[in-house]
């Protein structure tokens, strides 16, 4: 009997031991859990998007945040990644394309902020000045609809072609009502513009194509887009989520960041006016 005692006692001991040690390391996990960062995961093009990632990613970690980073080449999979919920959010795209996406498509991203735009630009192709351009010149522009609609109202501005009224962020050239030098209106797929300024008198081009191409819209583009104009303002990049995070703290750290002073400053040196930091 004494020694079922013994052992009963000596169990007893070692079970409460047990329980202790059970007790004390299950604090020392969820103190350590309390420090963990939080992770959010961003979809991005390559560039500019997930170059200025990169510089977010230190001022977050700061907040107590880890920024992961997945690029992608595609527009469509990292919208239906975010409507999935496979990533937290997605930097590449402007907010006309978003709208329309949802149109097309049923999902439901909303924009958790707008971070910067890529002016697009006239280009000087076998004219140095859009003063040069002689009767049935050929300017090239992109022959997608929302970017051929922005390269119309960019030549509209200067003077050279009139559009149809309410043509707009829809037109294209058969929009074109008056056309006073008859010029030739050369529509390709925008990736393929830097290839033909030698075929062409000037070229209508996005900032970031033009950047691949080794142009920048502060030194190389003779007109640019205003900032205060409805095409800026229509393609303005933004921060995707699926509607319901915009106000996600992860969410909210990202936009704050992203509109930082140090990231700003990063953007006007690097991009060199292909890249413009909305107010």
């Amino acid at each position: 009997m004494k020694l079922k005692k013994v052992l009963c006692i000596g169990t007893a001991a070692v079970l409460s031991l047990a329980l202790l040690a059970g007790c004390g390391g299950e604090s020392k996990d969820s103190g350590e859990s309390k420090k963990e960062s939080k992770k959010i995961v961003v979809g991005a093009s390559p560039s500019p998007h997930a170059e200025i990632l990169k510089e977010v990613q230190p001022i977050l970690e700061e907040k107590g945040y880890e920024l992961e980073i997945k690029e992608y080449s595609d527009y469509v999979i990292p919208n239906t990644a975010v409507e999935e919920g496979e990533i937290d959010a997605n930097y590449f795209q402007h907010i006309t394309y978003m709208n329309n996406f949802n149109e097309e498509r049923g999902t439901h991203l909303v924009s958790a902020g707008e971070i910067h735009y890529e002016p697009f630009g006239i280009y000087p192709g076998t004219a140095a000045k859009l003063e040069d351009l002689k009767d049935g010149d050929k300017i090239a522009v992109p022959n997608d609809t929302t970017n051929e609609a922005r390269a119309l109202l960019l030549l509209e501005s200067q003077g050279l072609i009139k559009l149809k009224e309410g043509a707009g962020l829809k037109a294209t050239k058969n929009d074109i009502v008056e056309n006073p030098k008859n010029l030739d209106v050369y529509e390709l797929e925008a990736a393929q513009i830097p290839r033909v300024l030698s075929e062409v008198a000037f070229a209508c081009m996005n900032g970031n194509y033009a950047l691949d191409a080794g142009y920048t819209a502060e030194k190389d583009a003779l007109v640019v887009e205003d900032a205060s104009s409805d095409a800026v303002k229509a393609y303005v990049n933004v921060i995707a989520v699926k509607e319901g995070n915009e106000n996600n703290d992860a969410v909210k750290a990202l936009v704050e960041a992203l509109k930082s002073d140090d990231v700003k400053t990063y953007i006007d040196k690097t991009y060199n006016g292909a890249v413009v930091v909305v107010e």
